[in-house]
């Protein structure tokens, strides 16, 4: 019987370590290099830049390990034709919250997996999902609240679905992919794939 290569997520999220475990995957965790992703291309569509992240970070571990089946993503908001990453500081995130208030977002995730075995090339697959949400009219009182939390750090678009904002509701598709690991694509990927 063909035993499956470990699992291995690329990723320091302490977010994806959390939805991979709570949805019930065994894994290890081994970062990429900072200098893993390159910045974006011009005139790179959001669905390219986001897939080619998610590749970039899966390989750099691929190149680094025997064995493994390397689970690579990133996620991105894009609001307006404007793709929202982490904000760098406090006045980023209010920018960026600002674009948001009410108005209907996506949150994009690009997921690539990489299988490796010794004396085997590696295979690969990449897949997006796509969530829809919408961000209610909050005042400038409330931005400022929230960003007094502070939680907004690391945070593609500067908000976590996952901190309990009300004032962010999906309108379709998955939850998880918003926190930050679309744990249905990822399911199928890993279950029904190629790999």
């Amino acid at each position: 019987m063909h035993v499956r290569p470990p699992l291995i997520l690329a990723s320091a999220s302490p977010r994806r370590k959390q939805l991979l475990a709570e949805a019930g995957f065994v894994f290890e965790t081994q970062l990429p290099d900072e200098n893993a992703e390159d910045a974006r291309l011009p005139d790179e569509p959001p669905e390219e830049y986001v897939r080619r992240l998610a590749f970039q970070k899966a390989k750099n571990v691929a190149d680094k390990i025997d064995q493994g089946i390397i689970i690579g993503g990133d996620t991105i908001v894009l609001c307006g034709g404007n793709i929202l990453e982490k904000p760098i500081d406090r006045n980023d995130a209010r920018n960026m919250l600002q674009q948001l208030r009410g108005q209907i977002h996506s949150v994009m995730s690009g997921l690539c997996l990489i299988k490796k075995e010794t004396d085997c090339e590696p295979v690969f697959q990449q897949e997006i999902a796509v969530t829809r949400l919408v961000m209610q009219p909050i005042s400038d009182e409330m931005l400022e609240t929230y960003l007094d939390t502070e939680t907004w750090r690391g945070k593609a678009g500067a908000f976590g679905y996952q901190d309990g904002n009300d004032w962010i509701t999906i309108l379709e598709g998955s939850e998880s992919n918003v926190v930050g690991l679309p744990l249905e694509l990822l399911r199928t990927m890993y279950c029904y794939g190629a790999l």
